[in-house]
Order: C-alpha cells, then structure tokens, then sequence
C-alpha cells in the first residue's frame, strides 16, 4: 500500500474514518471516554496559543484554529440532535448541513474560540449523559442520510465522532506555535536537569548521607 501524499496527511493526519463493526463494549467505552474528556484536552491545547495565533491554519487553503474550534461546536450539536432524533424516532431522516458555508459565517471567523469551548462543554456533558445510558439495542436504532443515501446505525454515529474529536485535535496540535514549543522544550530540559526540585525535602536529605 502507498505511503499517503504530504496533503493527505494535513488533511487526515491520524487517517480517513473507517468504521468496522461489531464494536466490542471496549470499545464503545473508549469511545464515550474520548467525547467526555475532549472539551477539557482542546481547552488545554488551546492554552498553547495566544489570540492574535487562533487565526493560523493547520494547511494551506484549511481552516484556521478558530474556525475550526467553532466547526467542532457546530458539528456536534449536529452529531447529538442526530442521537435524539435517532432514539426518539422511527428510522429518522436527518437534515444535513454544509459545514464549509457554516465555516465562513462572521460567528465562526471572529469570534473568541472560549465561546465554543464553553458551549463544547455543556454540550458534551449532556451527550456523555446520554451515551452511558445507552444499551446495544439503542445503539443498533437507525438513521437514514439523504447525502449518503444510506441508513447508519447509532454505533457509527459514536464511532465517527470520537474519530472526529481526534481528528480535529491533531488539526489544532500541527500548528501550536514554534516559539511556544520552544519554551516547553526548554522547560522540560531545565525539570530533568534539576530532579530534585520533585523530590521531598526529606528524601532530599537521605540522599545526600
């Protein structure tokens, strides 16, 4: 198999989503894990930059930091409504949504990322809330998506957008400031030069016998 090109790999850094089923219940586990830990992780990547940097792209012609972080919002209060809908209804047909249009919208490009942050936070909550709460009988319910003209099942759905947290992570990761991957360099140098800062003073003492 062919190693993918430079701009496949900006684009899909971890990989294309591939789904396989069945999913096993560790699976579906980690999954629910990846969706409930994400808003805390992207807080805390997003830390790494400063305003005036949140307008950086992750690839030439991409999405910048901001309008990425309010995709992530955007697309998963999609992704939730969709479960509702799904566990709520009889083979519901979703309504799709072009996320490039809702990208280039003044909300998406101007705003703080902390207003999605803040929303990814409640969002998510209820979402995991939900999740746990489900049975494999409630994850095999099925939606039908008028751009794929196919049915998906539930367990896809968690699928997809665990994939789609990681995904958009590794977007956001790829363009963290060179000078602030400096200044943790050197931060972690300077720690493993100086050991005994992490050790208690009273260890410290029995060492030096």
């Amino acid at each position: 198999m062919s190693e993918p090109s430079a701009s496949e790999q900006d684009q899909y850094p971890i990989g294309r989503f591939v789904y396989r089923d069945p999913l096993s219940n560790e699976e579906v586990a980690a999954m629910i894990e990846t969706i409930e830990k994400f808003p805390m992780r992207l807080a805390q990547l997003l830390s790494r930059f400063r305003e005036d940097q949140m307008d950086l792209r992750y690839r030439p012609g991409g999405w910048t930091v901001r309008q990425v972080v309010h995709h992530l919002a955007d697309a998963h209060m999609n992704a939730y409504i969709r479960f509702k809908m799904t566990l709520t209804e009889q083979l519901p047909t979703i309504k799709p949504y072009n996320e490039m249009a809702w990208a280039e919208l003044l909300d998406a490009k101007t705003l703080p990322v902390n207003i999605s942050l803040s929303l990814l936070e409640a969002l998510h909550h209820r979402w995991v809330v939900l999740l746990k709460a489900m049975d494999e009988q409630m994850f095999r319910r099925t939606f039908f998506h008028p751009h794929h003209m196919k049915m998906h099942t539930l367990y896809e759905l968690l699928a997809m957008y665990a994939w789609h947290c990681q995904h958009h992570y590794a977007h956001i990761e790829r363009v963290v400031p060179q000078e602030q991957k400096e200044i943790e360099a050197a931060k972690s140098l300077r720690s493993r030069a100086t050991p005994e800062r992490n050790v208690p003073r009273s260890e410290r003492k029995k060492h030096k016998k």
